[in-house]
């Protein structure tokens, strides 16, 4: 993805900075509602994060506000490369660091996801979080803002899924529209897709 948005005070992460990524966004999804049903633990929720960053890492783009928070994203068309490895290695972590029937609950969540996920081209933000040190400095503001700016400046719509409904006034304020919702498995939370249309300059 490209790599030439104007990140003003943030930094591209890199595949250096993957570990960095996975903890932040481990830290900041440890409380999430959708998580915690789906893992059961924060350290599984730790390290799905630690098997996940690095490709959206590789697929997407990922920046990093001052190594407090970070957000990832994939571009239009692009998708996440979930290949035989990650899936073993998804498979193992989970069984050893989450409660018992989790492996199940997230290919649910997936299931789920995958269903509702537009077809029309857009930006997606998979996740977006600061360390809870971090919280009330902006830093979500910083984080989305050069995304949203771009995704406009291309005529490209934004579609994220909210899994804590603690966030959706904050997702509101930069646009986002709630479209649905859904629970993430049979007794699960809810999770809320939320769209956004492009902004004339």
């Amino acid at each position: 993805m490209q790599t030439d948005l104007p990140l003003e005070g943030l930094k591209q992460a890199r595949r250096a900075d993957a570990r960095l990524v996975a903890d932040i966004t481990g830290e900041a999804f440890s409380q999430d509602p959708v998580n915690q049903w789906v893992f059961g633990t924060e350290r599984g929720i730790l390290s799905c994060f630690r098997i996940l960053s690095p490709l959206y890492l590789e697929s997407g783009l990922c920046y990093l506000a001052d190594d407090k928070g970070a957000a990832q994203w994939l571009g239009p068309n692009a998708e996440i490369k979930f290949s035989l490895v990650p899936q073993l290695k998804f498979m193992v972590s989970t069984s050893r660091f989450s409660k018992s029937g989790a492996m199940k609950r997230a290919l649910s969540m997936s299931e789920k996801m995958q269903d509702a996920h537009p077809k029309e081209p857009h930006y997606y933000l998979f996740t977006i979080g600061a360390l809870a040190s971090a919280r009330g400095q902006g830093i979500g503001r910083r984080l989305i803002a050069p995304m949203l700016a771009h995704a406009d400046h291309e005529g490209v719509p934004v579609y994220l899924e909210n899994s804590n409904p603690v966030n959706h006034g904050f997702y509101v304020s930069h646009g986002f529209e709630k479209i649905g919702e859904f629970e993430v498995g049979p007794g699960g939370p809810p999770m809320a897709p939320m769209w956004r249309e492009p902004r004339a300059a």
